[in-house]
């Protein structure tokens, strides 16, 4: 039964192990070439101007003021 149990063990690790390759870790396989017909400073003062507009606050995110009403309080109750 040892004996089984280890030829059983062995046999699944030699298994599991053939699919198993080393790589890279930084996927460079992946990496394709940047081609962009932009200018540097052209990206930079388009940086510069969204970052002088930047509002962190989401549109549309304030609240309305109160309305105005001509009906008195009292005639309401």
């Amino acid at each position: 039964m040892n004996k089984s149990a280890i030829l059983a063990v062995v046999a699944f690790a030699a298994l599991a192990s053939t699919g198993v390759q080393a790589d890279e870790a930084d996927g460079s396989q992946y990496a394709h070439p940047v081609t962009t017909s932009r200018a540097r400073a052209d990206v930079l003062a388009e940086a510069i101007q969204k970052a002088r507009t930047f509002s962190p606050e989401p549109a549309g995110s304030r609240i309305a003021a109160p309305l105005k009403s001509e009906t008195a309080r009292d005639s309401v109750r």
